[in-house]
């Protein structure tokens, strides 16, 4: 049989055409989805964070300290001791605390509590008026100009995640890499033994004040601790 003009196939050169402007319709599709994706993580992060919070509160107003970090991301049950301040960071204690061990990047929170509110040298004390007079973490930010600028001081717990980028634990204890650029402030954050945390706006360039950074934190201030311990009747 043979074809006529009018039933004639796609050239090749047609196809390519079609090929290509599905291709751009697509991409003007994805790209913002991959932006709106991102920023639901972000959004459903700061609300776990938000929860992990008040998990943490309440522990602190049934048990009268608050809870001690866990020393590996399984099983998530709290470290027995945290007597020095190089035991009192890790990561969130999440089977202690009967919570989702995870960011919405599959990444096990980390979590830091000064001594003297998760039991003190004893590892047993509990949290009085008098705890609120001692160290705490110190939380600190950037200015437009890079320099250092302290946000909050004496906070008896930080809770963070290290977001979409770099550094990390999965829920396996798997450990992730760090970044080969240059992001100083959230190698600070991952430290073991850190009593200081950056909380800034996140920078996707190596070359910012601070490097590059998509960490997200959340602290407890001791008003906040001390209002909740007096509400449950823990303090006068």
């Amino acid at each position: 049989m043979r074809l006529t003009r009018g039933m004639r196939g796609f050239t090749i050169v047609e196809l390519a055409v079609v090929i290509l402007v599905i291709s751009l319709l697509l991409g003007s599709i994805l790209v913002p989805l991959g932006a709106q994706m991102k920023q639901r993580n972000k959004a459903e992060t700061q609300r776990l964070l938000e929860d992990v919070r008040q998990a943490v509160i309440g522990y602190a107003m049934i048990n009268g300290r608050l809870p001690r970090p866990s020393d590996t991301a399984t099983p998530g049950t709290e470290r027995a001791a945290c007597t020095a301040e190089a035991q009192c960071t890790g990561f969130i204690p999440w089977a202690t605390l009967g919570i989702a061990p995870t960011d919405a990047w599959g990444k096990v929170l980390r979590y830091s509590v000064h001594s003297s509110y998760a039991g003190g040298t004893s590892g047993t004390a509990l949290i009085t008026t008098a705890t609120f007079g001692t160290a705490g973490r110190t939380v600190k930010t950037r200015d437009a100009a890079g320099a250092e600028v302290i946000v909050a001081t004496n906070i008896p717990a930080v809770i963070l995640s290290h977001g979409e980028r770099n550094l990390g634990t999965t829920a396996a204890g798997m450990p992730l890499p760090d970044s080969p650029d240059a992001n100083p402030d959230e190698d600070v954050n991952a430290a073991a033994g850190s009593d200081t945390f950056w909380w800034r706006p996140p920078a996707d360039s190596a070359g910012a004040p601070g490097g590059e950074f998509d960490d997200q934190v959340v602290w407890i201030t001791p008003s906040q601790l001390f209002s909740q311990l007096v509400a449950g009747g823990r303090l006068p």
